[in-house]
C-alpha cells in the first residue's frame, strides 16, 4: 500500500525524536529489557506507544506514551469483527448468509480469499478469514454490507475515542482517502482486548465469537514471536500458554494487541510503532524490540 505525500509529511513529524513517557509500577526489573529496547528504537526516530495490564487485577505493568493515537493498520478490523459478531443473532444477517465479492472489493496484500476460486462465502467464514489472515478482500466485502458508519457507531458505543477503523482497505491511498486504515491508542486497545477476554464487549456471546475468530491468527511475527507458539495452530494451551492477538502491518507501521494467558498470570498488551521504513535495518530493529517486550510478557505470565 502506497503512502501519500501528506502522509509522508505527517510521518516526518511523528517520527521526530522526543522523550517518551514511561511508567513501570510493577518492579524496576520486570520489563527492563523491553523498556531498553523500545528506548533504543525511539532514539533512532521510531515513534513508540505501548501498554500492558494484568488481566485479573487491571494493574498497569508498563506503559510508554499509551495515550498517543498511532496508526495501527489492520488492528482496526477487530472493530469490524465486533460489529459482525453482534449482528449474527439477526435473522437478516446470519453467519450462513452468503456474500459475493465484487470488482470494487478487489485489493491485494494480506489474505487468502483473493487466491481462491470461490466467488461467494458465508459471513462467518469471512470473519474467520479476517481473524486468521487479516484478509483484506473479506474485510472490504463485509464493510460493503455493513458500512463504515455502523462500525463507527459501534466503536463509539464502546466508549473508544482514540481508536477506530477509518476506511476500507485500499491498494493506494490518495489525498482524498483516509491516510491510515485504522488508528488506536495502546490504552484503549488493551482495554478492548481485556474486555473481550472477560466477555464484556456487547455481551458474552459476541465477545466469544470475536475471540474465536482472532484465535486463528497466523501472524506471530512481532511481540508474539517471543512466545514459541505454532503460528498455524495455537487455539489450545501449549506449555500452559494461550494467545489471542491481532497485528497490523503497513509501510512504516508495526502494531500488535493481544491477550496472553500463562500458568502464573494473564496480560493484555498493545505495542505500536511508526517509523521511516526506507532502511531494512530499521524494520528489523523495530521487530526485535517488539519481541523483547514479548519475552518480558512471557516471563511475567509463565
Amino acid at each position: 500500500m502506497l503512502i501519500s505525500a501528506k502522509d509522508s509529511e505527517r510521518r516526518a513529524r511523528h517520527t521526530s525524536v522526543r522523550r517518551a513517557r514511561h511508567r513501570n509500577p510493577v518492579s524496576n526489573d520486570s520489563f527492563a529489557k523491553g523498556f531498553e529496547a523500545l528506548g533504543q528504537v525511539a532514539l533512532h526516530g521510531v515513534q513508540v506507544s505501548a501498554r500492558a495490564t494484568d488481566l485479573a487485577s487491571g494493574t498497569v505493568l508498563f506503559s510508554v506514551d499509551d495515550h498517543v493515537v498511532m496508526p495501527t493498520a489492520s488492528i482496526g478490523k477487530v472493530l469490524l469483527l465486533v460489529e459482525v459478531a453482534a449482528r449474527l443473532g439477526d435473522p437478516e444477517f446470519g453467519g450462513y448468509r452468503i456474500l459475493d465479492r465484487e470488482v470494487q472489493d478487489a485489493v491485494g496484500d494480506s489474505g487468502i480469499w483473493q487466491h481462491l476460486q470461490a466467488p461467494s462465502l458465508p459471513v462467518a467464514d469471512l470473519a474467520a478469514l479476517i481473524g486468521a489472515t487479516s484478509d483484506n478482500l473479506a474485510t472490504n466485502v463485509l464493510l460493503r454490507r455493513i458500512g463504515l458508519e455502523a462500525v463507527r457507531i459501534r466503536t463509539e458505543s464502546l466508549g473508544l475515542k482514540r481508536s477506530g477503523l477509518l476506511d476500507l482497505v485500499r491498494d493506494h491511498r490518495g489525498p482524498d482517502d483516509a491516510p491510515q486504515l485504522s488508528v488506536g491508542s495502546a490504552n484503549e486497545l488493551t482495554w478492548l482486548f481485556s474486555s473481550l477476554a472477560r466477555g464484556e464487549i456487547v455481551d458474552a456471546v459476541t465477545s466469544q465469537r470475536v475471540i474465536s475468530w482472532l484465535s486463528l491468527n497466523s501472524d506471530l511475527s512481532m511481540v508474539a514471536g517471543a512466545f514459541g507458539l505454532d503460528p498455524l495452530a495455537h487455539r489450545s494451551a501449549d506449555h500452559g500458554l494461550l494467545l489471542v492477538n491481532k497485528t497490523g502491518t503497513d509501510a512504516g507501521v508495526r502494531s500488535e494487541v493481544g491477550v496472553l494467558r500463562g500458568p502464573r498470570a494473564g496480560v493484555s498488551y498493545a505495542v505500536s510503532t511508526y517509523f521511516d521504513d526506507s532502511q531494512h535495518s530499521t524494520r528489523l530493529e523495530v521487530l526485535d524490540a517488539m519481541r523483547t517486550i514479548g519475552f518480558d510478557l512471557l516471563e511475567y505470565v509463565h
